[in-house]
């Protein structure tokens, strides 16, 4: 009798936490757009233009968050490695900065004027002969203000 009891406490004392996480998350108020403008880097995997999955999630992320802003444009800039002949990597940033303008416009970005650069190789060498780490990548620019 004694232990039924006990499970019994238990067990309302359990569900009632449920309602009680249930009425805080309800009270959750999201914080106001920023409407700031932002850069954004997509990476990717070596010598190809293909979006991963890691990719497309910032995608989206950031195609919401713009959608409580004015989207005043957007410029995308194509980058890649040192490694390579210069002129596929030039190709590779122009299909890097297109694969990136599609995913923007199928995640729901509100139309804006997009400006898509590729630079390829240029600048992943500094004059003193360094490699710049990591430049498979799109650089996302979304300039934002309040609706």
């Amino acid at each position: 009798m004694r232990t039924a009891i006990v499970m019994g406490l238990v067990a309302a004392t359990g569900l009632s936490a449920c309602t009680t996480m249930k009425a805080a998350r309800d009270r959750v108020v999201r914080a106001p757009a920023t409407c700031q403008d932002v850069t954004i880097p997509v990476y990717f995997e070596p010598d190809v233009a293909t979006i991963t999955p890691e990719g497309r999630r910032v995608i989206t992320m950031q195609a919401n968050q713009a959608k409580r802003c004015k989207v005043q444009g957007v410029r995308v800039v194509g980058l890649a490695d040192a490694a390579g002949d210069p002129a596929a990597n030039l190709e590779l940033s122009k299909a890097r900065a297109a694969a990136v303008t599609d995913a923007l416009m199928k995640a729901g970005l509100p139309p804006a004027e997009f400006d898509l650069t590729a630079v390829g190789q240029a600048g992943s060498v500094t004059a003193d002969g360094k490699v710049a780490p990591v430049r498979r990548r799109a650089d996302i620019t979304l300039k934002l203000a309040k609706p």
